[in-house]
């Protein structure tokens, strides 16, 4: 059974400082085990600017077992799937321990952006450009970030504008590109399949 007030704690530990380290945590749909992290692209890398969604679920033996998190926002990383979001990460893994919390994983992986490691990788392809292509690498990483990261919130408010003038509730559209992490497109795509 997931320990709520453990969670809470975390919760509000991880937001107190949301303005110095830009990493915050929300509770996603009412439910303390399903939530949504920010972390801000790490200065002097491929990412920075970027303000990157984490899908976190936990499980029922967390803090036991690690969260199963996943990127929300497309990242061109070696340890982070291009399709899935899947994230290649020790500590999400076998090296979890109750004494981590959160934020400490989310810390982990904004880390893992500023240092790849491209010999355990999440993600074949990007790896090989990382190890053979890196210029062409750094250029496909600040790409996919300005398209898919950097959503200002006056963009975020002209998708919403146009998906709602399509017909959708507000409420949906902005859950709905909040999943997406702010791509419009496949914003529209899941608002047309529910």
């Amino acid at each position: 059974m997931v320990d709520f007030a453990r969670v809470q704690k975390e919760l509000k530990e991880c937001n107190k400082e949301m303005n110095v380290s830009g990493i915050s945590v929300k509770v996603k749909a009412d439910s303390l085990s399903h939530l949504i992290g920010t972390i801000p692209g790490p200065v002097d890398s491929p990412y920075e600017g970027g303000s990157f969604l984490i899908d976190i679920v936990l499980t029922d033996g967390y803090p036991f077992e690690p969260p199963k998190m996943k990127f929300l926002t497309k990242v061109w990383h070696p340890n982070i799937s291009s399709q899935s979001g899947a994230i290649c990460l020790d500590i999400l893994k076998d090296q979890w321990s109750p004494a981590l919390t959160l934020k400490t994983a989310l810390v982990s992986i904004q880390a893992l952006l500023s240092a790849p490691e491209p010999d355990d990788p999440q993600d074949a392809v990007v790896a090989q450009q990382y190890l053979k292509e890196y210029q062409t690498f750094v250029g496909t990483a600040r790409h996919w970030t300005e398209a898919f990261a950097k959503t200002s919130c006056h963009g975020i408010e002209e998708k919403v504008q146009r998906l709602v003038e399509m017909g959708f509730p507000e409420a949906l559209v902005k859950s709905a590109l909040e999943v997406v992490g702010g791509d419009e497109n496949l914003a529209l795509e899941k608002l047309c399949s529910s």
